[in-house]
């Protein structure tokens, strides 16, 4: 979990000042006829040019250490160059090697606020719920259900929801020992389910560098890990994704909200975007809003966090879309 970064904007001030005024000449004096501008006919007034609003990417956002960036442009040219494969792996290994420095326990992963996790699974099962009886028969019973848990950890949403309405699920996180405690605590043994359902596959593999398996998923879970991924990587990772998804099957992602633009954590190498931020790349992927729903519960100090559920097809009239 991350805290609302607290620097603010500078200010910058527009100085203004009146014009000198010229000094009266009198009333009897009189400006020769050379002096005089002709009169020229009338022209019509322009219409003014319509000025397109900024989008989210081209507003400016901020550090972790208050510094300003004009633009998302900017921001991402310094972090991982421009087109400079040497840098952008910087940029993806300094995110991994932070997290190797982390517990692999709940508290841990949710960045010392392990006490959210009750208010997390609750409001995400409220969430899943509206959308498997809309997406599937019978809300999926009688059907085998398969899900792909993004940046997994070490098991968390998998253990406490995902395993509770999936027959499968396979599990996606580059830190090794993270997936590590995850096989152990997703261990038969150590789950309150049936052997209907059952952690299936651990892939240890970064999200921007991960292929899934033609039509295998209903659901891929994407939760607190995209912020990692460069946009040019978010983009390519949800086109690649989509092959992954059995027809009717969709996204959900569930992230902080920066209030606009973006903010950078230096330290952890990652991006927090703001809702219209998401909804531009969703834009670019391709991909529909067919429901959306703000996290309730969480400390005044955290982020706001959304969950969004994405579909490749447009929605129905009356749903979200994008």
């Amino acid at each position: 979990m991350k805290t609302k970064n607290k620097s603010k904007l500078m200010s910058h001030m527009i100085l203004s000042g009146k014009a000198p005024s010229l000094p009266s000449l009198g009333s009897h004096f009189q400006i020769p006829d050379l002096f005089l501008a002709p009169k020229l006919p009338a022209r019509r007034a322009r219409t003014p040019l319509a000025v397109r609003p900024l989008t989210q990417m081209e507003i400016g956002g901020l550090d972790s250490d208050g510094r300003e960036f004009r633009n998302a442009d900017e921001m991402w040219r310094e972090e991982v160059g421009d087109g400079d494969h040497q840098k952008k792996s910087q940029w993806y290994n300094k995110g991994i090697n932070y997290w190797e420095g982390v517990e692999a326990t709940v508290d841990g992963v949710l960045g010392g606020y392990g006490h959210v996790n009750e208010a997390d699974i609750k409001a995400s099962e409220e969430f899943l719920n509206t959308i498997l009886p809309e997406r599937f028969p019978d809300a999926g019973r009688g059907r085998h259900l398969v899900a792909l848990d993004c940046g997994s950890g070490i098991g968390r949403v998998t253990k406490n929801l995902l395993i509770r309405y999936f027959n499968e699920v396979d599990l996606l996180e580059p830190v090794s020992h993270f997936l590590e405690s995850a096989r152990v605590n997703l261990a038969p043994e150590n789950l309150m389910v049936s052997e209907l359902h059952k952690a299936a596959n651990f892939y240890c593999v970064p999200l921007q560098e991960f292929t899934p398996d033609a039509e295998r998923y209903d659901v891929i879970w994407v939760q607190w890990c995209i912020g990692h991924l460069a946009d040019d990587d978010f983009i390519s990772f949800f086109k690649r994704a989509q092959a992954g998804l059995k027809p009717g099957g969709l996204f959900v992602l569930k992230e902080n909200i920066a209030k606009t633009g973006f903010v950078l954590d230096k330290e952890d190498k990652s991006i927090t975007r703001s809702d219209s931020y998401f909804k531009e790349l969703f834009n670019q992927c391709g991909l529909y809003i067919y429901k959306m729903k703000d996290q309730k519960g969480f400390p005044d100090e955290l982020f706001a966090v959304k969950m969004y559920a994405l579909t490749t097809e447009m929605p129905r009239q009356g749903f979200y879309y994008y």
